[in-house]
This record gives structure tokens, sequence and C-alpha cells, in this order.
């Protein structure tokens, strides 16, 4: 297997140590030359999907299958949305499968003229370490021991829907004791998200890039995910594995993620999510119920094993194996 991505991304995952071959490809006409021989060809996100099917536009004959993952969907307007969607349906119209991580995606793949476009069983690893919930040390270094402690994991940027849970984080001061609001992430929103806080004397605290997500959410009483779109979230996956109970927004392909394993609210609706959350923290039982119910609904998730399977089996379709 060859990977094909910029150069420095080997360091964050690590193709070589996977047994890849890895080639930096910083423009098409390298793509090209790396898909020489190729039998199969997967790019994954638009962007890669467009260079890809450029690059094999000048490959010569027979055509190399070229397979595309849609992770999530752009959000633009005004011409560039109408570029978005020419890129999609040229992108969608070159390959021949299209795999969706959810069923929207797989509908917009259609929508765009996609020949094949199918439902992609995608997982994120389980982590191996076992977690502890509620670790009073966690609880003690975020500043939460003796109040409720609600938990958010993104980059801070548009979309993600960072101004309404701080909206929301504004209702919250009524409460006693008053929970604390951490978000791991980081991004183009934070200085503007950080005056705000400071500004209206809001119990959150931005903790930037984190590496012990795991540990810090299972510490939490409430995870929150108030985006704008999202597919298979990885705050979601990781909560409801951990059973940390859920408020989410009803976007995308969130319900069909977590099934009846969360509190889903409506994107944009600070009322409804400081309403939310606030029931659940005067609720144990509903809490309880939620966190085995996530428990639950996890383990009807893919597994690592049967999502590499299903790629496989692509592949073996599309070679004739």
């Amino acid at each position: 297997m060859t990977v094909c991505a910029p150069p420095g991304l080997d360091h964050a995952y690590d193709f070589l140590g996977a047994g890849a071959d890895v080639v930096p490809v910083p423009s098409v006409a390298a793509l090209r030359n790396a898909c020489i021989g190729a039998d199969v060809v997967h790019a994954h996100g638009l962007n890669a999907s467009v260079r890809a099917a450029l690059a094999l536009s000048g490959t010569p004959e027979p055509a190399t299958p070229l397979v595309t993952t849609w992770h999530t969907r752009g959000h633009a307007e005004g011409a560039r949305a109408g570029l978005v969607r020419m890129l999609e349906r040229r992108t969608v119209r070159a390959a021949a499968v299209v795999l969706g991580t959810s069923s929207e995606l797989v509908d917009r793949a259609r929508r765009r003229g996609a020949r094949d476009a199918r439902l992609a069983p995608v997982t994120i690893p389980a982590a191996h370490a076992p977690v502890c919930l509620h670790d009073g040390k966690a609880r003690a270094e975020l500043g939460a021991v003796d109040r409720p402690l609600l938990m958010a994991v993104g980059a801070l940027r548009p979309g993600r829907g960072y101004r309404t849970l701080l909206d929301a984080a504004r209702v919250w001061r009524d409460l006693d004791p008053q929970p604390l609001l951490v978000i791991a992430g980081e991004g183009p929103e934070r200085a503007g998200l950080q005056r705000r806080i400071e500004t209206e004397g809001l119990a959150v605290r931005l903790l930037g890039r984190r590496t012990d997500i795991a540990e810090l959410l299972a510490a939490a009483d409430v995870a929150v995910l108030p985006s704008r779109w999202e597919a298979r979230s990885m705050l979601a996956q990781e909560a409801l594995r951990l059973g940390v109970p859920l408020v989410a927004t009803a976007v995308g392909g969130v319900p069909e993620l977590v099934g009846d394993a969360a509190e889903l609210v409506p994107y944009g609706d600070a009322a409804a999510l400081a309403g939310t959350v606030r029931g659940l923290l005067d609720d144990t039982d509903r809490r309880l119920d939620l966190a085995a119910a996530g428990r639950v609904q996890a383990r009807g998730w893919p597994t690592e094993d049967e999502t590499i399977a299903h790629v496989l089996s692509v592949y073996d379709e599309l070679t004739g194996r």
C-alpha cells in the first residue's frame, strides 16, 4: 500500500509504522506519477478527491478505479457554494464508488450524480487503556471538584456552535453550584471566545489541544456537542463508549449515530441546549439511563476489523478479485 499525503502527515498518523510506503504529493503531477500502476486509488475528503480525479484523468486506459470517502460536507455560501457543488459533482462522477460516513452524505452523493454511493461502516479506535469515570485527579486539575463538569471537544472555528454554547453558559450562571464548562480544541475563534468568557464572567475554560481527551471526558458529568453539522462525531462516539451522558444537536449523522442514547436539541437554540443540560444535571436517574444506553449503542457500531474488511471488499470488487 502507498499513502500519498502532504509532507509531515506521517508524523501525525504513522503511515510508515503501519507498513505503508509514503509519497509526498505537493502537486497533481506528483500524484499522477504515484498512481501509475495502482490497482485502486482511494481518496478521503473533497480536496483529496478532486486532486485524485484530476490525476487519474491523465493516466492511460484502462482507467484506475477511484474510491472516495466523504467524512464531512462543506458549508459555503454564495459563489463558493456553487463551486463546492461543482467539485462534488465532478468527483462523484469520476468515482467508481463513493463511501459516505452517514446516510445523509450518501444521499448527497447520489444527488450529485454518483453512480454507486454506499454507507461506510467507519469507527474510531477504542481507547486501549482503561479509563476511570469521574477521575478525581482530572476534576481537580480542571477546577470542578465540588461542581458539575461539562465538556465539549473540537476545533474552535465557525460552525462548531461554541457561540451558542457560551449563550447557554450564561444561563447556567444562575445554577448553584454553577457548572464549569471546559472546551478542548484550538482554532481561529479562540480569541473571540476568550473575550466573551472574560467580559461576561462565564464559568468556561478553553483548554487548547489536549492528548488526554478520553481521561478528561470520562471525568465529565455531561458531554456537549453543539455543532452545526457532524457525520460520525468523535466526541459522540467517545462519550457513549465511556458512558458519559451526551447532549448534541440533531444534525447530519448524529441522530443515526446515537439513536436514543443521547439528548438531542436543535442547532443554534441556546435555550434548548441550556435547559436540556440543566435537566440532566438535576436528574441523576436520567444520566444513569443515558450512560447505560450509550454503552449499549456503542456496542452496535462497527469494529476496526469490520471497517477494514468493508473497505477491502470494495477493493476486491473493483479489481475482480
